[in-house]
């Protein structure tokens, strides 16, 4: 496998933060300015996704991880970043993840997932969310189509969808915020969805003035607070972006320096997802190959165990 040069971007591709004057700042910003200011972070992670680095597969993962986070906290669940990874990565296959390992599973789908949104798509991520099926979901595909059709901006496209959904099936909104990233996707040409309104939806752009209570889809201000939501999640995309960019770099370096046969594929792998387990399942390594492969490339600070575990360790940039 031909891997990049060890320098993965340089600033003239992408910026790794929005300019202070396009930035939005305080609970009292207008609509007309929240929008503008979405606008600008809206073409900046465009920039990035562009710029088709070796590493954005790692990097929507872990902006996946994080929306499951979120998702399972809007549920009533209580599970950190670190317990859903392990609940999907160290279940077998065919096995139940949990809830939480399905709600990862769930944001996962939605951020690999290219082309349509149809019914099986929306039937799959509803039997993960654990939604009951009915009329309601049943008609979001055609919602979504009208969303992409429609002439307005991508964010208020995706308020109105979000408010749509969430007034048909209250309980939906986890489903009603992952598919509207999807629709910013589409409108906007990616080829695959960045979680950016997600993992936003505890954050200060949905506070009410004040900050006593929080804007609800439909509301007059929901479109502001989704333009905000933009930006705030473009923010924290690109400080991610930053640092994996940076990990990644470290690994592409470090790989000419691994002789293990079948690393190139385990390499690959750690820049396409948010992380391996140590017994790298799918590389054909056997258990110490690929204990010694993970123990070399964190020799050269190539890879962190996320873990923290001794034994059942798992690995990533």
């Amino acid at each position: 496998m031909d891997f990049p040069t060890p320098a993965l971007s340089t600033p003239h591709v992408w910026l790794p933060s929005l300019p202070g004057w396009a930035l939005a700042r305080g609970r009292e910003t207008d609509e007309a300015s929240a929008a503008f200011a979405a606008g600008i972070a809206l073409k900046l992670i465009d920039d990035l996704i562009r710029a088709d680095l070796p590493w954005l597969g790692c990097w929507r993962d872990r902006l996946a991880l994080k929306s499951a986070e979120v998702a399972a906290k809007m549920v009533g669940r209580a599970e950190e970043e670190s317990a859903i990874r392990d609940a999907v990565l160290l279940t077998g296959a065919g096995d139940d993840p949990g809830p939480a390992g399905k709600i990862f599973l769930a944001t996962r789908l939605l951020v690999r997932r290219s082309g349509p949104i149809g019914s099986l798509v929306v039937k799959e991520l509803a039997d993960l969310l654990q939604l009951r099926w009915d009329d309601a979901l049943a008609s979001i595909p055609d919602e979504v189509d009208s969303a992409i059709q429609s002439a307005r901006a991508p964010p208020f496209v995706a308020a109105d969808l979000i408010a749509t959904i969430c007034t048909a099936r209250a309980d939906a909104e986890v489903l009603a915020l992952g598919l509207a990233d999807m629709v910013l996707a589409q409108k906007l040409k990616w080829p695959k969805p960045v979680p950016l309104l997600l993992p936003e939806r505890f954050g200060p752009a949905f506070r009410t003035i004040g900050g006593r209570g929080r804007v609800r889809p439909g509301e007059p201000a929901y479109s502001r607070a989704i333009c905000l939501a933009v930006v705030a999640g473009v923010e924290a995309a690109l400080r991610s972006g930053t640092d994996i960019d940076r990990r990644a770099a470290r690994l592409i370096a470090a790989a000419p320096k691994v002789r293990t046969k079948g690393a190139n594929e385990v390499i690959q792998k750690l820049l396409s997802e948010d992380a391996v387990s140590a017994s790298a399942p799918g590389s054909h390594l056997s258990r110490w190959a690929a204990t010694r492969l993970f123990d070399r490339l964190e020799s050269f600070d190539a890879v962190h165990e996320l873990s923290g575990r001794p034994s059942f360790r798992i690995f990533g940039l």
